[in-house]
């Protein structure tokens, strides 16, 4: 056992000091010269001691991940790289290699858990980096890299590219995929800069960033460029952009000479490339001159590299076998393979190659039943075997777009689908499972795999994924992703739509706007709109966006947005501008009718109840905070019941009014809407009903009947008359709903500038579907819009102690609270969301192991 740090450091990671006060780290908030960047790696060595342990790190694109994979290289720690977020992996790991300290990003400090004071493991004096096999994420089977493979292929890298202390990359890709985790490597070595972040390249804030930060280079898998034809990155000017480099998969020939010669007429190189992690990262690059020509080779062996064709009996090309002082150490599958030196000396990559008379390599197909999903390579037996463990006998055929499987008998597909994709590490879009009485043979009794692969649906396109960001086949730029990312759920139907599957006013904001970067114009109906549709739209032309400086953004977004500011700027005392929070009553019952009135009526029922939740429960935490904090509040403000037992005089516990008010009407709207009668008369008279609700309300607001809690006035009035505004169709009926609210609310408030704002408000919904906005407030609006709840809740707490020192402070405070808070309760639900879909499908699959042996004996 290796006691002392008396083995092999990688020179690029030690020597980080030497480049002194060269940027090393910039993200949108934060520079980091090498100097800095290299006190933080060595505090967290100390940390991590001195006697070498094996480390396990979930990594993410920022500070802390980069520090810990930095720190463990500097002490001489072996360490497996996971991706953060993916816990099933991290635990399949922890339970197969026991390691004994676990590393994880800590918003700015790295957690570190230990898990033992020393090490129980041998550990080879040349192990320095463990990662899954091709992206195959959790499997045990892990590529055991060393000291000297690592700084090898970050030097041919940084040869090839030409990469100097000038250069700085942004972070595309994932650091714990090799491909991500290479652009890091070289970079460092030359003192080049890394632009950090995780932001996915359809987001206009990471082009702003690109080119703030001075950004010359980033990494590209297939699918990136299916998403830069989406953002009209053909028209953006990348002034300090110097290469683009892309693998991860095949990119189609016309695809690469299209971008090469984009790249000419800009001023950039593509760099296509070829590797497998099993090398570090790269094998062979394409110089940029020969992408025109040759575009669908995958280049020369990279510096120090070599490669060589070995014959395979009974086919007419060979294997491509490559030789070179990246190749890996080995395999690993036990704790004990740690100690182990190295067992290979050569990679058979299973990839059938031929050499073009240009002096380069073409990959024309495999050797074994493998296939390569934009970077992820997928072994089509490992699938039929972990579908015999599931008890379903299964033939797996399969192309780069996807994976194709028969299952014999009268399974549950989709149930096995899920299970599938979890444990394979795939996207559920990557697998298509069909159900079949019999699986298909040949006459020699062997498994008939193109009739399998003739089973896929005609209309499938591409998988196209990556790991990462823009990494997955329904990824952040796809319609898909986007419903995903926002609404937490994996199976989405071509006839799904935003709001059948979850959708609501607290989710739509951000949904809406990633949508228009990839449709280029958001119908208006959208949310009701099937997913199939959407995606014929944004598989339609690229959009070209003209230059303007004002963008339209959804009305009811920018009255959130401009309404919190109000808000909260009239309660600090920097203005006072009254009215807003009644034209959020309105905005309210806009979106209750969007988001909450489709469907059947049982489902329709769940989906509110989950919208009333996902208030109910971030207001209620946060005032019982408040409760324990000050003495402003009582019990009755945490459960939300001050405005019904509370005291009439109106004191610091009426501070939460809007809330308590605006769940009791949603409970109440959804009470009604449970009744039978009542929603088929919403089905059958869709305007009619919320009219007669303002009815109803306008009795209480010209007090002719008292409801017995304050505020239910004004609030069941424009609920109800926003509910209206959703439902008009026409002009004649957009009219009526004017007339309405033009002659009821003059009068009420007996203040015409509050008057005016509530009116104002009011017609803005009725009648423009959008508004202008600056292009440089664009993401500060869907920011604010997105965090208004939260704000609302916070600004309480946080505005009082700063309030005489800087009302502006104040108000910038306690906007900053809110969206800090919304992001914490976003992340929150994220992985409640997370943790329940793993914990049903570990359900579902024991029970499919447990039918196993009844599954197998009718084979």
């Amino acid at each position: 056992m290796t006691t002392q740090l008396d083995f092999m450091r990688v020179p690029f990671a030690a020597d980080l000091a030497s480049y002194g006060d060269r940027p090393a780290i910039l993200t949108d908030t934060l520079a980091l010269s090498y100097r800095e960047l290299a006190e933080r790696v060595d505090e967290l060595a100390l940390r991590l001691g001195t006697e070498r342990r094996l480390v396990a790190l979930t990594a993410a694109n920022d500070v802390d991940s980069l520090v810990a994979y930095l720190a463990a290289l500097v002490g001489g720690h072996p360490l497996i790289l996971l991706p953060e977020d993916k816990p099933a992996a991290l635990d399949s790991l922890l339970a197969a290699y026991d390691p004994d300290v676990v590393l994880r990003p800590g918003g700015g400090r790295t957690v570190l858990e230990e898990r033992r004071p020393g090490t129980r493991h041998e550990l080879h004096p040349d192990l320095a980096l463990l990662l899954s096999t091709s992206g195959s994420t959790g499997s045990p089977k892990l590529v055991r890299l060393s000291h000297t493979n690592l700084q090898s292929n970050a030097e041919s890298i940084a040869e090839y590219l030409g990469i100097t202390p000038e250069d700085r990359a942004a972070t595309t890709l994932p650091m714990s995929y090799c491909y991500g985790l290479s652009v890091i490597n070289s970079h460092l070595l030359r003192g080049a800069g890394l632009v950090l972040t995780d932001l996915s390249v359809v987001d206009p804030c990471f082009w702003e960033l690109f080119r703030n930060r001075g950004a010359t280079a980033f990494a590209a898998v297939p699918y990136t460029f299916e998403l830069l034809e989406r953002v009209g990155f053909a028209e953006m000017e990348l002034p300090g952009l110097r290469y683009v480099t892309q693998a991860g998969g095949r990119l189609a020939p016309e695809s690469v000479r299209r971008y090469a010669e984009l790249g000419r007429r800009n001023g950039w190189d593509l760099f296509v490339m070829y590797g497998q992690t099993e090398a570090t990262a790269r094998m062979a690059y394409l110089p940029p001159e020969l992408a025109a020509t040759v575009p669908g080779a995958v280049g020369v062996a990279v510096p120090g590299g070599s490669f060589r064709i070995d014959p395979v009996p009974g086919l007419e090309h060979g294997e491509l076998v490559y030789t070179g002082p990246n190749v890996m150490l080995g395999y690993a599958e036990t704790p004990a393979d740690l100690a182990r030196g190295r067992t290979v000396t050569e990679l058979r990559t299973g990839d059938l190659a031929r050499k073009h008379p240009a002096g380069v390599y073409e990959v024309v197909g495999r050797r074994s039943r493998f296939v390569k999903i934009v970077g992820l390579r997928v072994d089509l037996g490992q699938v039929e075997r972990l579908l015999a463990d599931l008890g379903a006998q299964a033939a797996a055929a399969g192309t780069d777009d996807g994976v194709v499987v028969a299952v014999e008998g009268d399974q549950d597909t989709r149930l096995l689908g899920k299970v599938l994709a979890q444990g394979m590490g795939l996207p559920r879009a990557a697998l298509e499972l069909h159900a079949v009485e019999q699986l298909p043979r040949l006459g020699t009794g062997k498994l008939d795999y193109q009739a399998v692969l003739a089973l896929s649906r005609p209309e499938r396109g591409p998988a196209a994924a990556a790991p990462g960001a823009d990494a997955v086949a329904v990824g952040p730029g796809s319609v898909r992703g986007i419903f995903r990312d926002a609404l937490e759920c994996e199976e989405i139907a071509d006839g799904d739509t935003f709001v059948s599957l979850g959708g609501d006013s607290l989710s739509y904001v951000a949904a809406s706007v990633r949508l228009e970067q990839v449709l280029g114009h958001l119908p208006q109906d959208w949310h009701v709109t099937p997913v199939r549709d959407l995606e014929q739209r944004a598989g339609g032309a690229p959009v070209r966006k003209r230059r303007r400086f004002f963008a339209p953004l959804e009305t009811g977004t920018v009255l959130r947005a401009v309404g919190i500011v109000l808000i909260i700027g009239t309660h600090v005392g920097l203005f006072k501008w009254q009215g807003a929070a009644h034209v959020l009553m309105a905005a309210a019952g806009y979106n209750f009718a969007r988001f909450q009135l489709s469907g059947d009526r049982i489902p329709r029922l769940r989906r509110q109840l989950a919208s009333l939740a996902r208030i109910v429960v971030p207001s209620m935490a946060f005032i019982l905070f408040a409760y324990l904090a000050t003495d402003n509040y009582t019990p009755a403000n945490v459960l939300l019941l001050n405005a019904v037992i509370g005291p009439e005089a109106v004191t610091t516990q009426w501070h939460f009014w809007f809330i308590e008010v605006l769940v009791y009407l949603l409970l109440a709207m959804t009470a009604l809407l449970a009744v039978p009668w009542a929603d088929r008369a919403e089905r059958r008279f869709p305007l009619l009903l919320p009219l007669a609700l303002t009815g109803a309300g306008l009795l209480t607001r010209y007090e002719l009947v008292h409801p017995g809690v304050p505020h239910t006035a004004p609030a069941l009035w424009l609920f109800a008359l926003g509910w209206a505004i959703a439902r008009s169709r026409t002009a004649a009926q957009r009219g009526v709903v004017s007339a309405i609210a033009v002659l009821t609310v003059p009068g009420f408030f007996d203040d015409a500038a509050r008057e005016a704002t509530l009116l104002a408000g009011i017609l803005l919904l009725i009648w423009l579907p959008t508004v202008p906005v600056p292009k440089g407030l664009r993401r500060l609006t869907v920011l604010l819009a997105s965090a208004s709840l939260y704000a609302y809740l916070v600004h309480w707490l946080v505005y009082p102690p700063l309030a005489g020192i800087s009302p502006v402070l104040a108000v910038a405070a306690s906007l900053a609270a809110g969206v800090a808070y919304w992001a914490l309760w976003t992340r929150v639900m994220s992985a409640a969301s997370r943790w329940w879909t793993g914990a049903q499908l570990r359900r579902a699959a024991r029970r499919l192991k447990g039918q196993g042996p009844e599954s197998s004996s009718r084979g």
